[in-house]
């Protein structure tokens, strides 16, 4: 007796059917996700705007205070610097965010009805939105933990690898998830920790300090060693090195790819086909990628620094204060550092440090943002000048 054989078209049906069945599961999970969003995005804006509110807002008072002194504009209130050091570095804040952000300021002129902070939230173009977030990102408030603990978790775990392949490697080791035989109870950790102005190769001082004795105390008045190339100080010449430390400049990772700390980039860096081709391939967006940021600036070099010393030591949480330790005193110090060169050929120093450092993390990438060319002096405008006034 023959066999029956399905026809073509019933065979095509029960091949199809599965297809059918799992285009209508993604259709359903796809709508149920919509609705999903639906519900989470009222929240979510609200959250948005008013992280963005409280960033400006926590800024702003400096401003109005010394409008209230008697500044009539912003030229004023810039020439009104205050005796106290923290009323002056708010004001510095709040500057940067007015220049990183200029449509910050439609939403501190904005009334506090909701109505007129949405619609001037709406006008914030969603570039300045996400540099605000940025400005926060680098400050040590508590509306950024978010962000802060995001770099924590993942920088405590490369710490860990990039101590572990020193040689010889630190004993007893370091683990990526457990904190607590880092700080000053390591003795690897705790030389990249320890005050420039102790020996931690001394024995006495190394006991010293894990006994919390007075005369070795762990405070932001000195640098930690990490800061420095080679960890090398010098007394007579405190700049050279500073904030040039091989693993702070890891920390780029922060703003870059994770690979990027693999990619070292020489300063002297020669013009070569690899040079030129590297990194064309990459499709991953970094976070210096999505803030736009085209430049190292004093405040982010504060911030991994700040990271850094957090992930050597041995809390497990984080705080401003630590022990005896400040962390914002820390960052101020840094900012001050950067932002605030007493002479000209300090003012040189710190360029030349920046340049250091947009080279190693940008490489060839935005030099025209970080060492704009001065084509004002260049031969073609000195030709044109010269035609002109012959």
């Amino acid at each position: 007796m023959a066999t029956l054989s399905p026809s073509p078209s019933e065979s095509d049906n029960n091949e199809i059917h599965p297809l059918i069945t799992l285009k209508r599961r993604i259709a359903a999970l796809e709508e149920e996700n919509t609705n999903l969003r639906v519900l989470w995005a009222p929240w979510e804006e609200k959250q948005r705007l008013e992280y963005i509110l409280w960033t400006i807002n926590s800024k702003a008072p400096e401003f109005n205070r010394r409008i209230g002194l008697g500044a009539a504009n912003e030229s004023d209130a810039d020439l009104m610097d205050s005796n106290d050091l923290d009323e002056n570095r708010r004001y510095r804040s709040f500057k940067k965010l007015m220049a990183w952000c200029p449509s910050a300021r439609k939403l501190l002129r904005s009334s506090a009805e909701h109505e007129t902070l949405a619609f001037a939230y709406s006008k914030v173009r969603f570039t300045e939105t996400v540099q605000i977030i940025a400005v926060s990102r680098i400050q040590l408030n508590e509306s950024s933990d978010g962000a802060r603990g995001d770099d924590s978790a993942s920088l405590k775990r490369s710490v860990a690898e990039w101590l572990m392949e020193r040689t010889p490697a630190p004993n007893p080791a370091i683990h990526k998830q457990d904190k607590s035989g880092r700080g000053f109870y390591n003795d690897v950790t705790g030389g990249l920790l320890c005050p420039v102005d102790y020996d931690w190769s001394n024995p006495i001082v190394r006991a010293s300090i894990r006994d919390y004795h007075p005369d070795h105390r762990i405070t932001a008045c000195s640098w930690p060693s990490f800061l420095y190339e080679d960890g090398g100080y010098d007394p007579q010449n405190p700049m050279k090195g500073l904030l040039k430390g091989k693993l702070l400049i890891k920390f780029k990772r922060v703003f870059t790819s994770p690979s990027s700390t693999d990619e070292e980039q020489p300063v002297d860096s020669a013009r070569s086909a690899h040079n030129r081709n590297s990194g064309e391939r990459r499709t991953r967006r970094d976070v210096a990628t999505l803030l736009d940021m085209r430049s190292v600036q004093p405040r982010a070099i504060a911030y991994v620094s700040v990271q850094l010393r957090f992930a050597l030591s041995s809390s497990g949480s984080w705080r401003i204060i630590d022990d005896e330790f400040n962390n914002q005193e820390f960052y101020d110090n840094i900012v001050d550092y950067l932002e605030l060169p007493p002479t000209p050929e300090a003012a040189k120093e710190i360029d030349d440090l920046l340049l250091w450092w947009n080279q190693k993390v940008f490489g060839r990438r935005f030099v025209s943002d970080y060492r704009p060319q001065q084509a004002n002096k260049m031969s073609v405008a000195m030709t044109l000048a010269k035609r002109r006034h012959r």
